[in-house]
């Protein structure tokens, strides 16, 4: 029999959102569809056993694309699904975010979600339903959780605030702010801006936050309705009489060692020191009832943690020293690489990222293969983290997803500062190498972008620069807001927030908190804090290179725009490509062209593409009676040559109009790929073009090259006198050259 199926519907802004559950995946802890109008989100939950022998909470979070949810057949070569994309990466990041900081700490069962797309219209984003749609399998599920989660996207189109906007409604919105929370607080923020004001952005986080409270409503709806009973899990919980012994030993050192300011290296190598100290004072080889080393160790981290936290509450004094408010040093440069088209260094603190632009082709935009309505991307921006960046020695396996996110993050705040397509026609690669790390090589990375992007020349419209904020809580209620956090800080803090943007407002923002929520008054202090830093730090990136470069560097690409009419394109293509590979390779260029008509030719010989230039710009030309062109004989015939005057376009000089004299053979005047210059004489209605070569030798107007050629056809001789057009073909049609239509024409006419 079929399981009832149970529907639940929230309404957000004026739209209804539905999830729908009992009917699908049983065996899974809890699953839910979470959809609106055709889109569509499956997410299964499930819990396993505890995972022994670790530190940490087992929590995977994976969202998986699949194309048959917009009617697509996947375009890899195996026609199926492979590793995961970018967009699909993103999404398993934006979704875990808000769900990991409400599982209990000292919890230690793997648990798994797993997102499927089973509907996409193209008409609706995809994240936000993952989100809430993940929220709801953990809480109808078995899993002890401290949720529900609700999530949503704004948007501001013509000074409105939209929420949950279409792809259509996004395309004119200055703002794509995703926002999640619970009922009290706001756990997660990713954000896109078009330079929006900091009170902008304020007023977008609370109506974001007022807004998913129906999402949330509807889902403690559900738990109390149809909720499995929550599993008993064991928490791993710290021996309270040991981190007591473990804190009363090392408090005063590690506060002496705190008193001075502490590089990266200092603060962990005394910390390891502290740590190695207590372990062999409390470890007793041989005593029964000594803690075990790694009991000792996790009291000491929690002492670390404790006394670190407790300097910043009451003192304002960092590891390192600085205030709360206080930037590390920095300094930064431009031009490394003599060949890259540009390059910035940003250096902040022990910090460090060098990053490369690169210029191409439009025709060299990523291809996207997904379920959004976007088809290319024009700027990529791309992240590493080698193990070096933190003297460590690790596998080079690929791309992390923290790779892959701070890249997009990075992509997100200088994508409204980029020049337009239609005023700088290329496509724009950004590889931003962090090679020293110590906090927030993802905002180091938007600072040595803008300056690459400078050095190269790029328009952009005004440059971005970017700081990391990090909280520290108490109980109590007591906060300090930090900035320009640094690794430890992370690491022992509350939170993360990375705030991007220019002088006149944020690009980009993005928060990841593990506490239970931020409130809203957090938030304005945290985004007025970033602005003053931001605004410290672009002063000293512009001491290194004030504005984008007049030139291009040499190496670089220039594009030489031309239109041509849409009719003309498949002749300037040729067939199969033929015509635009050859002019490629004859010009050295590359040639990219729009279906409206648009011709991009890029190349770093000035020669060749203004050849090229050439060559394209006279598809747009028409074959004029009277005028003089220089082409290639493409063809040869007994009774002439045909020679190419335009792209597409040929025309025929017959044999007796090849020279003043006599000529016996075509071949004793030209040869195949010989360049002539020749006058047009006639285009017949059908559009056949003949051509003179004596008309031009002999210096004849174009009204007089008319009349001879047509005295030529119709009298059967030679405008000079004794020609051969008259001897041989007099008699055969009428008196014409060697045409047979009555009046004259050449054999085969204008053959293209």
């Amino acid at each position: 029999m079929k399981p009832e199926l149970k529907r639940y519907s929230a309404v957000v802004g004026t739209r209804t959102f539905t999830f729908e559950t009992g009917t699908l995946a049983a065996q899974a802890g809890g699953a839910v569809t979470f959809g609106v109008e055709e889109s569509i989100v499956f997410a299964a939950a499930t819990m396993g056993g505890v995972r022994e022998g670790i530190d940490f909470f087992p929590l995977s979070v994976d969202f998986e694309e699949r194309m048959y949810a917009g009617g697509k057949i996947p375009g890899s070569f195996f026609r199926r699904e492979g590793r995961a994309s970018t967009d699909s990466i993103l999404v398993s990041r934006l979704t875990d975010r808000p769900l990991r900081p409400l599982f209990a700490h000292g919890m230690r069962n793997e648990v798994q979600v797993i997102m499927y797309t089973f509907s996409a219209d193209g008409v609706n984003p995809l994240d936000i339903l993952a989100i809430n749609a993940a929220s709801a399998a953990v809480m109808i599920s078995d899993i002890p959780w401290a949720g529900p989660v609700g999530a949503v996207r704004v948007g501001r189109v013509n000074g409105e605030f939209v929420l949950n906007p279409t792809f259509e409604e996004m395309n004119a919105s200055d703002l794509d702010l995703r926002i999640a929370g619970t009922k009290d607080a706001i756990l997660m923020v990713e954000c896109g801006a078009n330079e929006i004001p900091e009170d902008v952005m304020v007023a977008a986080l609370e109506l974001g936050h007022q807004s998913i409270q129906p999402i949330i409503d509807v889902q403690l709806k559900m738990q109390a309705e149809i909720g499995k009973p929550k599993r008993e899990v064991v928490i791993t919980t710290a021996n309270e009489e040991l981190q007591k012994r473990v804190f009363g030993s090392v408090n005063a050192k590690m506060n002496e060692l705190l008193d001075k300011p502490l590089s990266k290296g200092e603060f962990y190598g005394g910390m390891d020191e502290l740590q190695a100290a207590v372990v062999a004072e409390l470890c007793v080889e041989g005593d029964a009832n000594a803690p075990k080393t790694a009991d000792v160790k996790s009291a000491f981290s929690e002492a670390e943690h404790k006394i670190v936290r407790e300097r910043i509450l009451s003192m304002g004094k960092r590891p390192d020293g600085r205030t709360p408010t206080d930037i590390r040093p920095i300094w930064c440069e431009v031009g490394l690489s003599p060949r890259a088209h540009g390059t910035g260094l940003f250096t902040r603190g022990e910090t460090q990222v060098l990053s490369f632009a690169t210029l191409g082709t439009l025709g060299e935009a990523q291809e996207l293969d997904n379920l959004s309505p976007e088809k290319n991307k024009r700027y990529m921006h791309h992240y590493s983290f080698p193990p070096f960046s933190t003297g460590e020695v690790k596998m080079l396996r690929g791309q992390s997803r923290r790779e892959v996110g701070h890249g997009a993050l990075a992509e997100r705040a200088l994508e409204p500062v980029l020049p337009a397509e239609e005023s700088f026609p290329y496509a724009i690669r950004v590889v931003s190498e962090a090679l020293s790390s110590n906090g927030s090589t993802s905002m180091g990375s938007v600072c040595g972008s803008t300056l690459a992007l400078m050095d190269a020349g790029v328009p952009i419209k005004a440059p971005v620069s970017g700081v990391a904020m990090g909280l520290i809580t108490d109980e109590t209620g007591r906060y300090q807001i930090l900035t320009d956090i640094q690794g430890t800080e992370d690491h022992l803090g509350d939170m993360d927030f990375k705030v991007a943007g220019t002088a006149d407002g944020i690009t980009a923002l993005q928060m990841d908190i593990k506490i239970s929520g931020l409130s809203t008054q957090m938030m304005k202090e945290a985004l007025a804090q970033a602005h003053t830093a931001r605004l410290s730090i672009m002063e000293k990136m512009l001491a290194a290179l004030p504005e984008s470069r007049a030139e291009l560097k040499p190496h670089a690409p220039r594009i030489i725009t031309v239109k041509i009419p849409i009719d003309k394109i498949g002749a300037l293509i040729g067939p199969g490509g033929k015509n635009i590979r050859a002019l490629q390779e004859e010009t050295n260029t590359k040639i990219d062209i729009q279906e409206d008509g648009t011709v991009y030719i890029a190349s770093t010989d000035s020669v060749g593409a203004k050849i090229a230039q050439e060559r394209v710009a006279g598809l747009t030309e028409s074959v004029v009676v009277g005028n003089i062109y220089t082409g290639k004989v493409v063809r040869i015939e007994a009774f002439g040559a045909f020679i190419n005057l335009l792209p597409g376009v040929d025309g025929l000089v017959h044999i007796s109009q090849l020279a003043s004299e006599r000529v016996n053979s075509v071949e004793d005047v030209c040869a195949m790929g010989d360049e002539l210059t020749v006058m047009v004489t006639d285009i017949d209605p059908q559009g056949k073009i003949r051509l003179s070569r004596q008309a031009v030798l002999e210096g004849w107007s174009a009204e007089e090259a008319r009349e001879k050629d047509k005295g030529g056809r119709s009298g059967g001789g030679r405008p000079s006198g004794g020609g051969r057009g008259g001897d041989r073909n007099g008699g055969r049609s009428g008196g014409g050259d060697r045409g047979r239509s009555g009046g004259g024409g050449d054999r085969g006419g204008n053959r293209r």
